[in-house]
């Protein structure tokens, strides 16, 4: 007896492929180049997280780097490369993959490209609680990724009640917090003036968003941080779908607009948070990495995933890019700043031609 298989039924829709199988009734929507897209930057964030771990005074071997992560190889790589060098590596690599998705989730809940938490006072509200804490000793059983969630979250919630008026909608939150983001910056100046100068030096040099120095210390508070909030934020994806299409389309839908702006905005903020409290506020990655995957993928609205490989890569980048800079080693923040400014620029050209924020 011979049993003829059915071709699987496909169909081209917007450079998508759609799947549909009657037994089981299952759909599935493929989309190439958003799946070759994540594949290249994975591949990408891997190829410059080993290149990084193995440059440096002292260098290892890239091929040496891999078996060293699992504890082969000499005693020297092994304490260069596991004990020096991973610690920072993995910062980068985490809190790029934070401030990436951060900004994603900020740009879809406001539908704007020039949201993200450095422009709209989060990353300004941790740094503040940051600095205070090294300033003024407050908190000082906290540490820094307590004492950068509690800012963060502090200048949320005040973004989220001045913009409340039966409700909130994405140009108030971003208006509310360009106004909060000054008022954080001129706290975090008040402090400096009236800092001693070991603190002033200590704060400005974590203010400008450096990965000198980070340990373990700073890796697991992260690391926790980001396998619980990345599951969360992705699971929230489908919110994020629907509000692009406007509050009321996405009433209609069934979605609770206002409960799903606040979880996103809640998570977003969690993120850049654990981010800056370890790496510092690195500035424009939040910004520049939803758009270039965007661009990446093609797809109508910043992707997550894409978003969060994407802010690895620039994070790690810009970190190797300091480090290999002729004379004196310069923090992440500085060379993320240089290239993150054209694009803002960029970016405000093209909204003021579109005629819109976004």
């Amino acid at each position: 007896m011979t049993v003829t298989q059915q071709p699987i039924p496909t169909r081209e829709v917007a450079g998508r492929t759609v799947v549909r199988l009657t037994r089981p009734r299952v759909s599935v929507v493929l989309r190439p180049r958003l799946l070759l897209a994540n594949a290249g930057l994975a591949v990408a964030v891997g190829a410059v997280f080993c290149l990084g771990v193995a440059r440096g005074g002292l260098s290892v071997p890239v091929l040496d780097v891999i078996p060293a992560l699992w504890g082969s190889g000499d005693r020297t790589t092994l304490l260069v490369v596991r004990e020096l060098r991973l610690p920072r590596a993995l910062v980068g690599l985490l809190a790029g993959a934070a401030f990436g998705l951060s900004g994603s989730l900020f740009q879809n809940l406001t539908r704007n490209p020039l949201a993200s938490p450095d422009m709209i006072g989060i990353t300004q509200g941790a740094g503040a609680a940051v600095v205070a804490g090294m300033v003024l000793g407050v908190g000082p059983g906290l540490g820094t990724q307590t004492l950068g969630l509690v800012g963060g979250l502090l200048v949320a919630a005040l973004i989220y009640l001045l913009a409340w008026n039966r409700g909130t909608t994405g140009y108030r939150i971003v208006l509310v917090g360009i106004g909060m983001s000054w008022m954080c910056t001129s706290a975090t100046e008040y402090l400096l003036t009236e800092a001693e100068i070991h603190e002033a030096h200590k704060a400005l040099g974590w203010l400008v968003g450096n990965l000198n120095g980070r340990t373990w210390t700073q890796v697991r508070p992260l690391a926790l941080a980001v396998a619980l909030l990345f599951p969360v934020a992705l699971l929230l994806h489908h919110w994020v779908r629907t509000l692009q299409l406007g509050d009321e389309v996405a009433t209609g839908l069934g979605t609770p607009v206002q409960t799903a702006r606040l979880a996103l905005l809640l998570t977003g903020v969690a993120l850049v948070a654990f981010g800056t409290a370890a790496a510092g506020p690195v500035t424009f990655v939040a910004l520049a990495s939803p758009q270039i995957a965007q661009r990446l993928c093609g797809t109508a609205a910043p992707p997550l995933l894409a978003s969060a490989l994407t802010g690895s890569l620039v994070v790690l980048c810009g970190d190797l890019v300091a480090r290999e800079l002729p004379g004196t080693e310069l923090p992440v923040g500085v060379v993320t700043g240089v290239l993150g400014a054209p694009l803002l620029l960029w970016l405000l050209v093209r909204a003021n031609r579109a005629g819109s924020g976004g």
